[in-house]
């Protein structure tokens, strides 16, 4: 298959359906292409509580609401994963395992994943208790005692912004200092709510089906187990932007995150990145529906001034 789009748009998250929605009701053929099913990592979100207009509401039936009204505008969305993306003359060409497209305009919302510790109880209270999104998640732990793994500025830093709401936050680190900026440590440090726990290492996580209750350390150096008594465990290791499959030059930060001006262009004409893949502040859903805005007026307004024809040259005599 070598079908032609106006707009493709690749990753199904809330960034990819807001944009879908846009393009589509702007009348413009829009596809998006999501290799697992519409939502991103919401679907994996037991509550959302930070989205204007829903006090509370659950991850996946958030997700499917804004599915839903992409699709009420003609959105089409295909399971396929895609590969690889770059420019041919003005158009751009999508490959996926079975197929290749091409758009005149491509808008990024691919998003990215945050690393895993890879123990027992990871998966299975996800949602649950172990979460990798302080500003997301605290909130739902008011006065619980909460474990906060990690050595770089993200633990330290969210570790930090946890004793908003926990009773007490325990950092555990591998090692015996942290990576994080000076400043941030200083922080933490200066917080009587944070206690560190140096030389430790996570082996799982524990609770009942319903709840974290726990989890199991192991101290390097003594190779003492112990079992920690939390409410929450967040976990902050690392997260990957998925900007792997473009194989035009654009910038990017120094952690691969891409660059964009305040359309959401990346330097590469027709080519757009939204949401967690792009280089910004925070990684909320609204930054993400914000971004997809921009970027299908941008990418609409891009496509129309494709259409204009040069006027022909005027010739005079005398």
């Amino acid at each position: 298959m070598n079908e032609s789009f106006d707009v493709i748009i690749v990753g199904g998250g809330p960034g990819g359906l807001c944009a879908g929605m846009y393009s589509a009701r702007a009348n413009l053929k829009t596809v998006l292409l999501e290799k697992l099913i519409p939502g991103g990592e919401i679907v994996n979100t037991a509550w959302v509580e930070d989205y204007p207009g829903f006090e509370l509401i659950g991850g996946p039936e958030l997700a499917k609401k804004m599915e839903d009204h992409a699709r009420k505008f003609g959105l089409e969305i295909r399971t396929e994963n895609v590969t690889e993306i770059y420019s041919d003359g003005n158009e751009k060409v999508v490959k996926t395992d079975e197929n290749t497209y091409r758009a005149k305009a491509v808008i990024l919302a691919t998003g990215g994943s945050p690393n895993k510790l890879g123990i027992p109880g990871e998966l299975e209270y996800a949602g649950k208790g172990v979460s990798y999104c302080a500003l997301c998640d605290g909130a739902f732990f008011k006065g619980e005692v909460i474990a906060v793994i990690g050595g770089g500025d993200a633990a330290v830093e969210e570790g930090t912004f946890l004793t908003k709401f926990g009773s007490k936050i325990h950092l555990i680190h591998r090692r015996d200092s942290f990576r994080a900026q000076k400043i941030i440590q200083d922080r933490a440090f200066s917080n009587p709510k944070v206690e560190v726990i140096w030389n430790t290492l996570a082996q799982e996580i524990v609770g009942n089906s319903n709840k974290v209750s726990g989890v199991k350390l192991k101290n390097v150096q003594t190779g003492e187990m112990k079992t920690l008594p939390v409410g929450a465990v967040f976990i902050f290791i690392g997260f990957v932007p998925n900007s792997h499959i473009i194989r035009d030059k654009i910038n990017k930060d120094k952690l691969g995150y891409i660059i964009t001006n305040d359309r959401m262009e990346t330097g590469v004409p027709g080519l757009y990145a939204i949401g967690d893949v792009r280089s910004q502040l925070c990684k909320q859903v609204t930054n993400a529906v914000g971004d997809a805005t921009t970027a299908a007026v941008a990418a609409q307004k891009y496509i129309d001034a494709l259409k204009i024809e040069p006027a022909p040259a005027s010739s005079s005599k005398g």
